[in-house]
């Protein structure tokens, strides 16, 4: 028979505490400007100071309540809580590596390295696999994120794409390069025309993050 292990409420708040702490909203690595003409600063700046911003704070109330449903045995109510915590954490998640996934169109270099080579092994060349991963992107139904992912289990590169915020990882890839296609990524700058915001960001990406990612999946 199952026992519950009852905790204190001085533990409880404790705990509680440090899970609020735990997810903090973070830095940027440039200023919200840096990215144009490409990424407007008005989008950066609403897109991780609002949305971000709301993931992270949605994410600390869910983990709060889970802490407490947990301490209180209530199997129901840790049931409810699931679904919060997956958008509102993979939307922290996603958004992470997003921002460390661009940089300024000064600093931009193309891939190099194995991941140069793994590109031009499956596409043949990088304008293929923007092309690809541009009109798989592109398909996606409302809200979502296109990715390039690592699969382990083949050594190979995959394209790929999720709802909502659902994180790649649930998919079995390692998560080496997002695009944020819900609409206030790029609707204040681009409008209704995703393909355009599309097309620009391949100037901000930051390869060198990629390249990093996929050497320590190898690892």
């Amino acid at each position: 028979m199952m026992q519950l292990v009852r905790t204190s409420a001085p533990t409880l708040l404790a705990r509680s505490m440090a899970t609020a702490a735990a997810v903090k909203l973070p830095d940027l690595p440039y200023e919200y400007s840096a990215l144009e003409p490409y990424i407007s600063g008005a989008i950066m700046e609403i897109h991780h100071s609002k949305h971000h911003a709301a993931y992270v704070t949605n994410l600390n109330k869910a983990l709060e309540q889970q802490e407490e449903a947990t301490a209180k045995g209530d199997i129901s109510k840790l049931i409810t809580l699931q679904g919060a915590i997956k958008f509102n954490g993979g939307g922290h998640v996603n958004h992470d590596m997003f921002w460390k996934n661009l940089t300024p169109h000064k600093d931009y270099t193309p891939p190099s390295g194995e991941l140069k080579a793994a590109i031009e092994s499956q596409w043949k060349t990088l304008d293929n696999f923007t092309a690809k991963f541009n009109a798989s992107t592109a398909a996606v139904q409302g809200s979502g994120w296109g990715w390039l992912g690592y699969n382990k289990a083949t050594g190979c590169l995959e394209i790929a794409t999720t709802a909502n915020q659902d994180p790649l990882a649930i998919s079995g890839l390692v998560p080496l390069l997002g695009v944020d296609v819900w609409e206030h990524a790029y609707y204040l700058q681009y409008k209704n025309v995703r393909m355009s915001y599309l097309d620009a960001i391949w100037k901000v990406v930051n390869w060198k993050d990629a390249e990093a990612r996929l050497a320590a999946a190898k690892k």
